[in-house]
């Protein structure tokens, strides 16, 4: 019996913005999904777009398991996360140990399957790419919250757009003008365009 998949599952029971009052809860699985579909847009307008040597898929499955060693860890919340570099570092160090943790519970042969999605290469482009889904998935919630009267996230918001504008790819900047303002649109007004 492995137990790896199980602990995936649990993404679903690992809550957002624990610090701040949500109008519609999120989890880390719905998170992941959104963030997957987000990363993938990026790398085909990457693609696409700038004639980058990347995959879509691979950078689609780097999104979906970026935040998996939440299930041991649980989510950090960002103003905690970011408050000093000796916190980031020791966050960091023990996401790590939490991704480390989660691959070897699955069968050896299986491993090398997924040491890329589980111990990412942070410094690689894909992952730049997974990194900046992620802001914009922050920032939708943020947009999402605003529009059901949530005030909570208006400095959160602002906050985001700023770290997102300072990326300095530009298959970002296109995400971000041509599929996030609709964001802001109702069920209705999206019928219409």
């Amino acid at each position: 019996m492995n137990p790896f998949y199980a602990y995936l599952s649990r993404l679903k029971l690992i809550r957002r913005w624990g610090l701040m009052r949500n109008t519609v809860p999120e989890n880390d699985m719905e998170h992941s999904m959104q963030c997957a579909l987000i990363a993938h847009g990026l790398a085909v307008i990457a693609k696409e777009r700038h004639g980058r040597d990347v995959n879509p898929e691979t950078v689609l499955s780097l999104a979906l398991y970026h935040d998996v060693g939440e299930v041991i860890t649980g989510d950090l919340p960002t103003p905690v996360k970011y408050k000093n570099p000796e916190i980031k570092g020791a966050y960091k160090r023990i996401e790590a140990m939490a991704n480390q943790q989660l691959l070897e519970m699955l069968p050896g042969d299986l491993r090398a399957s997924y040491r890329a999605y589980l111990l990412p290469d942070e410094t690689a482009y894909e992952w730049k790419l997974v990194k900046a889904a992620d802001r914009i998935s922050a920032y939708v919630k943020c947009v999402e919250e605003q529009n059901l009267g949530n005030r909570e996230f208006e400095q959160a918001r602002a906050s985001v757009l700023e770290s997102i504008r300072r990326s300095d790819l530009p298959e970002v900047s296109e995400f971000m003008h041509e599929f996030v303002p609709s964001f802001e649109l109702s069920l209705d007004q999206l019928s219409k365009l």
